[in-house]
């Protein structure tokens, strides 16, 4: 640092600098976790924010909201806070992607607008839930060459008719180029900073270091300003995403969602059956109709218990832990145990 000035290495004998990639949780939640003025340059250089809407104040709100489970342990990384006018905004950053991660942004940016209203209060009380979600890998809408998608609640028929409270911001860091948003010099400048800095930089990019707000985060990362233990943090986390990583490629969701479909398939098959041999037994058409359905019913239910049963058979095979296998399968621990 020179004057409050960050500097790297060049021809001119200014030190070589080494950073920590700024996508892991420690040094996201040090540079936007701990700095208001950082995360609400990033809120408002990516957010859909109008011209008199821009964040000019924010205080910082607990990160956690929903339990850890086997698809968002370690790659998910929060960052919470609240503006002057009340809005609430999550800023995320997933390093893996798995195919459940949308349903799981609904649902945190929905309990975000629930735990606003406590018992007595109006409706009107309630403020908006932006939700910024920046994906380390692609795969959010597929081969399109997008990167930023920004998703509202509107009319099928006529989009510009809103419904005003939630808004999920998306934007998959591997499809961004930095010709493509040059209306926005800031957005570029925080999406430059996300993709180009890491363990590997050694020329950090001159508008980076002249811009006084991706300077400073610069600093917060730059690895001779961790201690020992944040290093070590650090290097622990990396490893834990990784084994996630291996966890999801090696076919775990794909085998939850075949033995979903396996076993709910197999029950309505076996209720249908059943249904037929108590109709016919009893020869009426009102017995008929009541066999099929109180078979079915009973099928569908063995069925789904069976589903349960292999896909816990599965987690347990690939050494989950029992506690995640039952919160997944609704099954007992002790049920688990006795597989």
């Amino acid at each position: 640092m020179e004057n409050g000035k960050h500097f790297v290495n060049s021809s001119m004998g200014r030190r070589r600098v080494k950073y920590l990639d700024p996508k892991a949780d420690l040094t996201f939640k040090l540079v936007f976790g701990e700095h208001p003025d950082l995360v609400m340059s990033l809120l408002n250089a990516l957010l859909p924010l109008d011209p008199d809407g821009q964040i000019t104040e924010v205080q910082y709100l607990s990160p956690e909201m929903v339990p850890d489970n086997p698809g968002k342990k370690y790659s998910v990384v929060d960052v919470r806070c609240r503006d002057q006018q009340g809005r609430q905004f999550i800023v995320e950053m997933q390093l893996c992607w798995n195919p459940f991660f949308k349903q799981r942004v609904i649902l945190n940016a929905s309990k975000a607008v629930v735990r606003q209203l406590d018992r007595g209060m109006h409706y009107s009380s309630i403020q908006p839930v932006y939700c910024l979600c920046l994906l380390n890998e692609a795969g959010l809408e597929g081969e399109s060459d997008e990167f930023y998608h920004d998703f509202a609640i509107s009319n099928t028929e006529h989009p510009e008719r809103r419904i005003e409270g939630l808004r999920f911001v998306f934007v998959e860091l591997p499809k961004f180029k930095p010709k493509t948003m040059v209306e926005k010099k800031m957005a570029v400048l925080w999406l430059r900073f996300l993709t180009e800095i890491d363990e590997k930089s050694v020329d950090v990019p001159v508008e980076l270091l002249d811009n006084e707000l991706t300077n400073k985060a610069l600093g917060i990362v730059e690895e001779s300003a961790m201690s020992e233990d944040q290093l070590y943090a650090y290097e622990r986390f990396w490893l834990a995403v990784q084994d996630e990583q291996a966890f999801i490629e090696g076919g775990y969701l794909k085998g939850f969602k075949k033995g979903q479909a396996e076993g709910r398939a197999r029950g309505e098959a076996e209720g249908r059956a059943e249904g037929r041999a108590e109709g016919r037994a009893e020869g009426r058409a009102e017995g008929r109709a009541e066999g099929r359905a109180e078979g079915r019913a009973e099928g569908e239910a063995d069925g789904r218990e069976s589903e349960k049963l292999d896909i816990a058979r599965r987690m347990k095979a690939k050494g989950m832990p029992v506690s995640d296998i039952a919160e997944f399968t609704q099954l007992t621990v002790e049920a688990v145990n006795d597989l």
